[in-house]
């Protein structure tokens, strides 16, 4: 998935917006939902989660948007205020992690329980990343962005974004051919 819309249709649904005509933003929502979920799905490990931070990156960008500055692109904006909002739920959340219900009910249950537990050590790896790699691992491989949409969206030159992902594949690396030496 890309991002590559046309930046002037968002200022205008903005400036719809700011002039009193709150439908405008509807647009803005149905363009960057997909993108602002599976960001937070990422960052946070939990699908509700990321539903509710998601949710609420839109209603504080509508609230704020008078504070957005033209002078940048407003995905790079709102995709700061959900990072924020995925920061706030990490350091609010309890650390609990249900069983998946539906392993009971797979036909193969030994390799569909391999597959989670893959899955859910490639979660916690990712999560073990400092911050900044986390983002640039999150919004290249499962947004699907491009280096210079992360550059932008970060507000980082591009040779930056590259650098940490290199080395966030490194430490990604290194901690899951852990797991698979102790599995």
């Amino acid at each position: 998935m890309s991002l590559t819309v046309d930046e002037d249709d968002d200022i205008v649904f903005v400036e719809r917006c700011l002039g009193g005509d709150p439908a405008a933003f509807r647009p803005l929502v149905e363009r960057y939902q997909r993108v602002l979920f599976t960001v937070a799905a990422r960052m946070l490990g939990d699908g509700d989660e990321a539903a509710d931070a998601a949710q609420n990156a839109f209603v504080h960008a509508y609230q704020k948007l008078q504070s957005f500055d033209h002078g940048h692109k407003f995905f790079s904006w709102l995709y700061r205020i959900l990072v924020n909002e995925c920061l706030n739920v990490r350091r609010s959340r309890r650390f609990l992690e249900p069983l998946d219900p539906g392993l009971a009910t797979r036909e193969d249950p030994y390799r569909d329980a391999e597959q989670a537990e893959l899955r859910a050590s490639v979660q916690s790896a990712l999560l073990r990343l400092p911050p900044a790699y986390r983002e640039v691992v999150v919004l290249r491989h499962y947004a699907g962005l491009s280096y210079l949409e992360i550059a932008e969206a970060l507000g980082v030159p591009e040779k930056t974004v590259k650098s940490r992902l290199y080395s966030a594949r490194q430490r990604l690396g290194e901690d899951l051919l852990a797991w698979r030496n102790t599995s």
